[in-house]
């Protein structure tokens, strides 16, 4: 078995614990994700079956989109609802200053990834560090913002939900983001809900809630839900006769008949996905190899 699953992850479980139901499902151990979801995080989480955990980088890497209530007039120890949360000194914006602020946000800039998270500095995890009360300075990393929307404002006595369609590149932190905001506004803000709508090519408007899947595999038809990994994939396609997918898939670099890119592309026989190589000089090495008995 081979392939991705669209997962509709709910509120609560890990992604280990998606992970852990799809291996009881398939009876396969070699299940993977591509791209974590915090437990109160929502939404797609392509689940990895069987070799295609081998494309793990490549399906997590490309751009994300999130529909995210951010609370403004608060902050949170997590950056997120899980708190702890103390009330913030400082004006709340009006719907025009929020949206303007939102806008200083989008594109290229350094961001300081939450003091709960999985990051690492010199084999400590920051989140432990922080329960532990040694929270560690994280170095700020590069991220990028496509896009970000305002979508709602609402305003209570406590405070400022802003409900905002966003849409970035790989390693971006939405609890971080909020923080930051919260920060600009001068008011504090915290990540108060999330709910990721497409990653790795997938939507959710196609997903599967856990409910659905144990249903199909009760039924024996798993399968139906199992993509072919190479639709999603997102690197050029070449197409290799019969000669050199062989050659490919005993990893031996050839020399392409026809002129080609440079770069990694994914490559096929027919329609099947056999790997991944890299194209130089007009020549395909190998780089990752799909074995014949799953190939597809």
């Amino acid at each position: 078995m081979l392939g991705v699953v669209n997962l509709d992850k709910p509120v609560g479980p890990t992604s280990h614990d998606m992970v852990g139901m799809m291996r009881r499902l398939t009876g396969t151990r070699r299940i993977g994700h591509a791209g974590t979801l915090d437990p109160l995080a929502s939404g797609v989480l392509p689940i990895l079956v069987g070799s295609a955990t081998r494309f793990s980088a490549e399906l997590s890497g490309g751009r994300k989109r999130y529909d995210a209530v951010i609370r403004l007039g608060a902050r949170s120890a997590t950056d997120d609802a899980q708190g702890p949360i103390e009330p913030a000194v400082g004006p709340l914006p009006d719907e025009a200053s929020a949206g303007a602020a939102l806008a200083t946000f989008v594109g290229t800039q350094r961001q300081v990834p939450p003091a709960f998270s999985a990051r690492k500095v010199g084999g400590r995890v920051a989140h432990r560090a922080a329960r532990a009360g040694e929270p560690i300075e994280l170095p700020p990393r590069s991220v990028t913002i496509c896009a970000l929307e305002l979508l709602e404002y609402r305003l209570d006595g406590d405070g400022v939900d802003l409900r905002v369609d966003l849409r970035c590149g790989a390693g971006t932190y939405v609890r971080a983001l909020a923080r930051d905001l919260g920060e600009w506004l001068g008011c504090g803000g915290y990540l108060r809900a999330l709910r990721r709508t497409e990653a790795a090519g997938l939507s959710v408007d196609g997903s599967a809630t856990p409910q659905r899947l144990e249903q199909l595999a009760g039924e024996g038809r798993l399968g139906d839900v199992i993509l072919p990994v190479g639709d999603l994939l997102p690197l050029p396609r070449l197409v290799l006769d019969a000669d050199a997918a062989h050659a490919f898939r005993n990893g031996l670099a050839r020399p392409l008949t026809e002129p080609q890119r440079p770069g990694r592309t994914a490559v096929f026989h027919g329609a099947e996905l056999i790997g991944i190589g890299l194209v130089s000089a007009n020549r395909l090495q190998p780089e990752k190899v799909l074995p014949r008995e799953v190939a597809g």
